[in-house]
């Protein structure tokens, strides 16, 4: 993990010298940069889980800072605050996973747990594995903890990059593969894993299809490639899954800032249906922009080809339901995620001209800060997978060596590699290939047929239940969100200003007020009415005295009727003495 984050975070801060030269807070950015390389560092170098934590929580604080970097906008605002509670949701999740983690093992120290995970429950190992999940689901953006991801892209380009490539996306990642002794006693807990990764990479890549923001489109494409990892981890082929978290890091990273540099130098345009033939205006950045796009579709030979195939692959080799799930949405994610990547090359870079004359007329290359960036990631983003896959995933390597563990029942590469029918081994190539032509021929060739397929009614409830990502953000505002506000309105309307007035600090000061105020009105000032108050304390004084001899005898119950006339005689009369 170090190799990611230390490449990717000098790359971005080389592209933000340029980038970010005309902000005028760029010294607080670049201080934010760093301290947030300085977190992720820290996550993935403790040698316990408490040290993680450290580390965890300090990304999450800090990308709030980077997200909200320009915090005069009202959007980066909500993005900022939205990103932040949300990974509370998460960081809530991760917190009981590790006190539960220290009331099992006694140690929250890596050896310990997982020399120790064999002989432990297996229902207990479930449950704590489950809640690390609810960490990693937010921290990765998994469903339906997903949300803050898109809304993120309010912060800076590089920020964008830095986020979604090499860091804060693959903590959550990092998590799970790094408690691969502890996940592989538990069946449940993978299978639901499993689940979650194939749900959301299909989730996301629908999503991607109609989006017309340019970084939110790769956005989706990460929510995506997250959920291929996820899926891998639940298919206990871990190293496979960090094979792809560094992949992805690089291709990533190099869409992310080839999309930054597209903005830059196009009048800081994002809207993707306002871009159009910018190839003959950026030819390098194109050239850049397509080699992260087929990297990012597995095309062979490039890097997440060894990675990203391989997943579907050993999600066939399973046999089983969840096996046979990954592998279904597996397959039809890589075809739209061909769709939504080649409908952006096509918008932005082929595609008649659509933004205005004085946009194009000061369209060019960036200078070398942007360029020396863009040239190192395309070359990791052709070259890394084929040189390092056997390093990775090869059959008997011991690269990571005590790192990760796979049960040997759950070891499948063989299968993967010599028992699919070739047929299914091309499946996702094949339909890649379709959706990348598809997506050509309707942008490129026929963008009226497209715009005929929305007007309509069906076409728009589609697109609109798209667009809007499956009206999460909609059932949690009306439902979740609004039902916390009233909650919350409830608990200050009854406690706050009811009960807790009346039995706390500003009752008792009520109550203490209140009842010398009615003492002092029994100073009346009248003889006949201090000699009655001398006379009841008297026969009050002897009834203390002399009751536990009265019980006994049968004067009790008439001294009691006595004792009950006079204060009734007293309730009567201290009005009219008053």
């Amino acid at each position: 993990m170090f190799i990611p984050v230390l490449y990717i975070s000098s790359l971005i801060h080389i592209f933000s010298t340029d980038y970010m030269s005309e902000d005028p807070a760029n010294q607080r950015f670049f201080s934010y940069l760093s301290l947030f390389t300085f977190f992720m560092l820290l996550l993935v170098s403790g040698a316990n889980y408490f040290v993680m934590f450290v580390g965890w929580e300090g990304i999450g604080v800090v990308s709030y800072l980077l997200i909200n970097f320009w915090f005069t906008r009202l959007q980066a605002n909500k993005a900022a605050i939205l990103a932040l509670t949300m990974n509370r949701v998460g960081d809530m999740g991760l917190s009981i996973g590790f006190f539960a983690l220290f009331a099992l093992f006694g140690s929250i120290d890596y050896a310990t747990v997982f020399s120790l995970a064999p002989f432990m429950n297996e229902t207990a190992i479930t449950i704590i594995g489950l809640l690390l999940l609810t960490g990693a689901m937010a921290k990765s953006a998994q469903i339906p903890l997903h949300s803050w991801l898109p809304g993120s892209m309010e912060g800076p380009t590089p920020v964008s990059a830095l986020i979604h490539a090499a860091t804060l996306v693959t903590a959550g990642l990092y998590l799970l593969v790094r408690s691969s002794p502890l996940l592989e006693y538990s069946s449940t807990a993978l299978l639901v894993i499993t689940l979650v990764g194939a749900s959301t990479a299909f989730f996301a890549a629908t999503c991607g299809l109609v989006q017309n923001d340019l970084k939110r489109i790769i956005a989706f494409s990460t929510i995506s490639q997250l959920g291929y990892m996820v899926m891998a981890v639940g298919l206990d082929q871990y190293n496979v899954a960090l094979m792809h978290v560094v992949n992805h890091a690089f291709f990533k990273a190099l869409l992310f800032l080839g999309a930054g540099a597209v903005i830059h130098s196009f009048a800081d345009q994002q809207d993707v249906r306002r871009f159009g033939g910018l190839i003959n205006f950026l030819p390098f950045t194109y050239t850049c922009m397509l080699v992260g796009s087929l990297s990012l579709l597995a095309t062979p030979y490039l890097t997440a080809f060894y990675s990203k195939d391989l997943i579907i692959e050993l999600a066939y080799a399973q046999y089983s339901f969840s096996g046979t799930y990954a592998f279904i949405l597996g397959s039809l994610t890589a075809g739209l995620t061909a769709f939504y990547s080649f409908r952006l090359i096509s918008l932005v870079f082929l595609t008649v001209p659509n933004g205005s004359r004085n946009a194009y007329l000061n369209a060019h290359e960036a200078n070398l800060a942007v360029i020396i960036p863009l040239f190192i990631l395309a070359l990791f983003s052709i070259f890394f997978g084929f040189v390092f896959s056997d390093l990775f995933v090869g059959l008997g390597s011991d690269f990571f060596a005590n790192s990760l563990f796979i049960h040997p029942n759950n070891i499948s590469i063989i299968e993967a590699e010599f028992s699919l029918p070739i047929f299914i081994k091309l499946l996702p190539a094949i339909l890649s290939l379709f959706g990348a032509s598809l997506a050509i021929l309707l942008y490129h060739y026929t963008p009226n047929f497209v715009i005929e397929l929305t007007d309509n009614s069906i076409g728009r409830k589609i697109y609109t239940f798209l667009n809007g990502k499956y009206l999460f953000d909609v059932v949690y505002n009306n439902y979740i969100i609004s039902g916390g506000l009233h909650l919350g309105y409830m608990i200050s309307k009854v406690l706050d200003r009811g009960v807790i007035e009346l039995v706390g600090p500003y009752g008792l000061s009520n109550t203490l007020t209140n009842t010398g105020i009615n003492i002092g009105k029994l100073d009346t000032g009248v003889v006949t009415t201090y000699s009655l108050y001398i006379t009841l304390g008297l026969l009050s004084l002897l009834f203390l005295v002399f009751a536990p001899i009265l019980i006994d005898t049968s004067l009790f119950s008439e001294i009691r009727l006595v004792i009950i006339y006079l204060a009734a005689l007293v309730l009567v009369l201290s009005p009219s003495l008053k």
